[in-house]
């Protein structure tokens, strides 16, 4: 109903109109106005049939323009009181002022308050019937409750409206940050990329200049070159590829045109599954006691495929350093397969929220790095305590040590 009455207000602004509109001439034709208490039998019935619309029709605009539908029948009003008819339709005054607390200022409402109560008091002086409160306090009362009701109403639209919005910024709000913890991370990725790529370009350019010159004298050792350059062009291609993957978005443009780095800066050789053993040792002095398990027979991988198994597991012993508590131990087992590597990292630490959850960006740099190379990555309570980040890597066939 509501979804209608946005898209087709008038239908519901004329029902209401002429609802009244007939109940008012209703109370006219079949004589009612008359069997109320009035002042004036001698009010000629044309008056009232005017007085009668005149009530009624601006509720039409009711909830567009409540204000000056109630200056359109406050005249009305008025001249009802000054005939001494007294018409039941003159309570509708009370529906343009429950409109008038709904949407304007309440300033405005105690200048309405000052406008009808001008009705009953000319009355009440022109026909000086009974007690004078008899016609003033009940309009009152009436003023009052419904004033009070459309507060009530307005007050929690508002607080309504402002959950709503409030949800609404907070999720533009998680939304923006999920894109800068993934443009940051796309930009970390693209830097040690960098070196990845320039490193199998470098090889290419050695192999190239050495089989050139080994042509004339060992062609044996020049065919070799260019199987090394085929094979080494291969990698650097697939990195190359799964980079502008994950690279779609303009890094340039999130991170800042130029060099990722400067070029005076010195570059160490990017870490490897070699390098574990010595993550684990920093990772033991730094006070978590770490078990590191292996499994299976390792297979050669690329360069970039070892790094992002390290950096997982790199990410996952700091997460338990900083969340997992003092008393936490951690286990890291690798299970190498045929045509995939498993790495799971584990602590036996208290249950403890995501970090991610929790303001860090480091499960969104994690699957990151796994989408990289068609991976999954699983991070979750582990049902017997703790942690747990299992890491799935498929191991292409064509791959050398």
């Amino acid at each position: 109903m509501r979804a209608a009455d946005s898209r087709r207000p008038w239908m519901w602004d004329g029902a209401v109109t002429g609802f009244w509109l007939l109940a008012a001439l209703i109370d006219v034709t079949s004589g009612g106005w008359q069997r109320i208490p009035h002042n004036n039998d001698d009010t000629p019935l044309w008056l009232v049939w005017v007085m009668s619309f005149g009530l009624a029709l601006p509720l039409y605009v009711r909830r567009r323009r409540p204000l000056a539908a109630l200056l359109l029948v406050l005249p009305f009003a008025l001249l009802s009181a000054w005939t001494g008819a007294n018409l039941q339709a003159a309570l509708l005054q009370l529906v343009f002022v429950f409109g008038i607390a709904l949407r304007l200022r309440l300033r405005i409402l105690v200048m309405v308050l000052g406008a009808i109560i001008v009705p009953p008091v000319v009355g009440t002086f022109r026909y000086p019937v009974g007690s004078w409160d008899m016609q003033v306090v009940p309009m009152l009362y009436a003023f009052t409750i419904v004033a009070l009701f459309g507060i009530a109403v307005r007050s929690r639209q508002e607080y309504t409206a402002s959950l709503m919005e409030r949800a609404q910024r907070l999720e533009v709000e998680r939304d923006q940050q999920a894109q800068l913890a993934a443009a940051a991370e796309r930009t970390r990725i693209a830097r040690e990329m960098h070196d990845i790529i320039g490193h199998n370009l470098s090889v290419i350019t050695g192999l190239a200049d050495g089989g050139r010159y080994a042509a004339a004298k060992s062609p044996e050792r020049a065919v070799e070159a260019l199987d090394a350059i085929s094979t080494t062009s291969r990698t650097a291609l697939t990195e190359l590829r799964r980079l502008l993957g994950v690279l779609r978005e303009d890094v340039a443009a999130t991170a800042g045109a130029g060099p990722w780095e400067p070029q005076s800066t010195p570059r160490a050789p990017q870490p490897a599954l070699s390098d574990l053993n010595q993550l684990v040792d920093g990772v033991r002095a730094a006070g978590l006691p770490v078990r590191l398990v292996a499994h299976g027979r390792p297979q050669p991988l690329p360069p970039g495929q070892q790094l992002t198994v390290y950096r997982v597991i790199q990410e996952a012993l700091t997460n338990t350093l900083k969340h997992a508590g003092p008393d936490a131990t951690a286990t890291v087992r690798l299970t190498h397969a045929p045509g995939s590597l498993t790495a799971t990292v584990t602590n036996t630490g208290p249950p403890l929220k995501e970090p991610s959850r929790a303001g860090g960006r480091g499960i969104t740099g994690m699957r990151e790095r796994t989408a990289l190379y068609d991976g999954s990555l699983e991070a979750a309570p582990d049902p017997r305590g703790g942690w747990r980040v299992h890491l799935h890597l498929p191991i292409p066939e064509d791959t050398t040590p």
